[in-house]
């Protein structure tokens, strides 16, 4: 009888835990870059940098997953921006350990020569 009722605490433990833990679940933190271009950045130039963005996937643990796209806005609100990034990290510290990444670095130099400006913003996704 001793053991059904160690079985019973040792489930019923789990459970509890387990629901715990997904009460606690952190959602995924994104990473949002758009770039504007200089005008004497050519498209190798431009093509080199997606490029390179795309291989940090690879290079860096903490992303989960990159994408990317020009902009085809409709509404000519985006201000010569061309290109745009999402990249995901399963939470804050994903990105707290990218942004001083040497890969990172490694980008930020191949990209800052053309670079006219940049826009970040970063946030938890919420459902």
């Amino acid at each position: 009888m001793k053991f059904v009722h160690s079985i019973l605490l040792f489930f019923s433990f789990a459970l509890l835990t387990s629901n715990i833990r997904a009460d606690h679940h952190e959602a995924p933190f994104r990473h949002f870059v758009a770039f504007q271009f200089k005008e004497s950045a050519t498209d190798d130039d431009i093509q080199q940098v997606v490029d390179e963005f795309m291989l940090l996937k690879d290079k860096i643990d903490t992303i989960q997953s990159v994408e990317w796209g020009f902009s085809e806005s409709v509404e000519g609100l985006n201000d010569d921006f061309t290109h745009a990034f999402l990249v995901t990290f399963k939470d804050k510290a994903g990105l707290e350990a990218y942004l001083p990444h040497p890969d990172h670095k490694a980008f930020v130099a191949i990209l800052k020569p053309h670079l006219e400006k940049v826009f970040v913003f970063d946030y938890t996704a919420k459902e």
